[in-house]
């Protein structure tokens, strides 16, 4: 049966992209970004999941996923990251998906098995372990009672001195950090620089860490893991203190954060510095993606 023969690069690659589509819709379900009746049951490798049904997200999930996966067959990819962030644009979550080219297989070899590699069969058990653990995670992160002050990004870390796998291979501005903007009509959407809060790059040493499952397919090696800010456990910790539950909401901006109608930056907000992730490691080539409808989905 094809299902028992061992995976090629391609095979590997379009697993492990289908299953982060897969799993940034679990992700933004189980942290409840949007209210649960905008998603719908499935079932995917044999275990109940939740899907978006709002149009908007969808295209953009799988307009990001598209991007992840033209980048994953270059293998420029390091993580990727879906960031759960407050309303001042402050990463509180960061599910982090790990990416390690086992073996690098030339062109001609992609469509060809990879000896002792797992089989599709077997990938798909180990994505089903995946997910029993992702829904299962808001008992270990708890809820954040924030409502509609929450929501999120896609980014993509890209190995170093890489720049996206396209046309255009200027160097990019801002040490090599990209974003996808929320144009639709174009999928995936241009480049455009990114938001290093939203990124590994913008952790502190006082974010704590949570492995959530870890696969070596034998071709590319998949972990997931989980990322508390040290901003969320700090409001957290105030919350605690007031005898409410989730984590605290954030203090008055003392400037504005609106985005224009195709994500241009109209004006950055200068929150106090004790309120944000203080960056300790070099900030790594990076693409983010926008949330198109942060608004329109929560009206």
């Amino acid at each position: 049966m094809a299902n028992s023969q061992p995976l090629t690069f391609n095979q590997a690659v379009r697993g492990i992209t289908e299953f982060i589509e897969v799993a940034i819709h679990t992700i933004i379900y189980v942290r409840q970004i949007y209210p649960a009746d905008l998603f719908i049951r499935r079932k995917k490798y044999d275990t109940p999941v939740f899907q978006s049904r709002h149009p908007a997200l969808n295209d953009y999930i799988s307009g990001a996923v598209k991007a992840i996966g033209e980048q994953l067959l270059t293998g420029n990819v390091e993580k990727i990251v879906v960031a759960i962030k407050d309303k001042e644009e402050v990463a509180l979550e960061r599910f982090i998906f790990s990416i390690d080219n086992m073996i690098q297989v030339e062109g001609f070899n992609t469509n060809t098995s990879v000896e002792n590699a797992l089989s599709s069969a077997a990938l798909g058990q180990y994505f089903r372990g995946f997910l029993v653990k992702l829904n299962m995670v808001e008992s270990q992160l708890g809820q954040m009672y924030l409502g509609d002050d929450v929501s999120f990004s896609i980014a993509i870390e890209l190995k170093a001195d890489n720049v996206p796998g396209t046309k255009d291979k200027a160097r990019l501005p801002y040490g090599g950090h990209i974003l996808l903007s929320n144009t639709f009509g174009q999928n995936p959407p241009p480049w455009i620089p990114a938001y290093t809060q939203h990124t590994t790059s913008g952790a502190s040493e006082d974010a704590e860490m949570h492995l959530i499952r870890a696969v070596n397919t034998g071709i590319l090696d998949l972990s997931l893991a989980v990322q508390e800010s040290d901003v969320k456990l700090r409001r957290e910790r105030e919350a605690l203190r007031r005898g409410r539950p989730g984590i605290a909401k954030p203090p008055p901006p003392k400037g504005e954060n609106t985005l224009g109608k195709d994500g241009e930056q109209l004006a950055v907000s200068n929150p106090d510095e004790s309120h944000v992730d203080k960056p300790t490691n070099r900030s790594k080539p990076s693409v983010s993606f926008v949330d198109p409808a942060e608004v329109s989905m929560k009206e």
